[in-house]
C-alpha cells in the first residue's frame, strides 16, 4: 500500500462511511486536533518519563486513535465488534483512577501554577492545552453525531495530563511556580 493516494489533492478527504468532505470540515479539524494531541504524547514519551507514566501514555495514545476513528464516523458505521475502536465508560473510569493515584503523591493545589518544569512535565502542559483545543473542536460538532463518552473522555484526559505534568515535575524535584 502506498502512503500517497492522490485522493486528497483537491482539498477533500473521506469520512469512514465514504462521504467526501473538505479538509477544512469541522469534523476533520476535530480529529486532526486529536491526532496532534497523540503526537504530543509521543513526544512526551520520547523525552523520558517513568515507566508507570509511559504505560499510561501508550494506553491513552491507543484510546485517542479509537476516539479519532469515532469522530471520523458520524453515521456510526464502525461495527461494535471492532473493540479497538470503542471508547466506553470504563475508559473514563480508568483515567479517573489514574488521576486519583497520581494526586496521592502531590501536595494540594492552592493556586494556579505556571506551565514548565522538567522537559516531560512542560510537554505535558503543552499536551494538556492541545487536549483542551481538541475538546473545544468536539464540542463544536453536532451532538447527535457523536457518543457522549468522547467529550467526557477528553475532559477527563485534560485533567489527567495536568496531574501527570505535576507528578513528572515533582518526581524530578522541579518546584511549581505559582501565579
Amino acid at each position: 500500500m502506498k502512503i500517497y493516494t492522490r485522493t486528497g489533492d483537491a482539498g477533500e478527504t473521506a469520512l469512514f462511511d465514504g462521504t467526501r468532505v473538505r479538509k477544512s470540515d469541522s469534523r476533520v479539524a476535530a480529529y486532526g486536533d486529536v491526532d496532534e494531541l497523540n503526537a504530543w504524547l509521543g513526544l512526551v514519551r520520547a523525552n523520558g518519563v517513568d515507566p508507570d507514566l509511559a504505560e499510561m501514555l501508550v494506553r491513552i495514545q491507543r484510546d485517542l486513535f479509537a476516539l479519532g476513528s469515532r469522530l471520523a464516523d458520524p453515521a456510526h458505521r464502525i461495527a461494535e465488534r471492532v473493540t479497538k475502536a470503542a471508547l466506553v465508560a470504563e475508559d473514563i473510569s480508568r483515567l479517573e483512577r489514574w488521576i486519583d493515584a497520581l494526586e496521592t503523591e502531590l501536595p494540594p493545589l492552592r493556586r494556579f501554577i505556571l506551565a514548565g518544569g522538567a522537559p516531560a512535565g512542560a510537554l505535558l502542559h503543552v499536551a494538556r492545552t492541545a487536549c483542551r483545543r481538541a475538546e473545544r473542536a468536539i464540542v463544536a460538532l453536532d451532538p447527535e453525531s457523536l457518543e457522549p463518552e468522547l467529550l467526557i473522555y477528553m475532559n477527563r484526559l485534560s485533567d489527567l495530563l495536568f496531574v501527570m505534568a505535576r507528578a513528572v515535575n515533582r518526581r524530578a524535584a522541579e518546584p511549581e511556580l505559582e501565579w
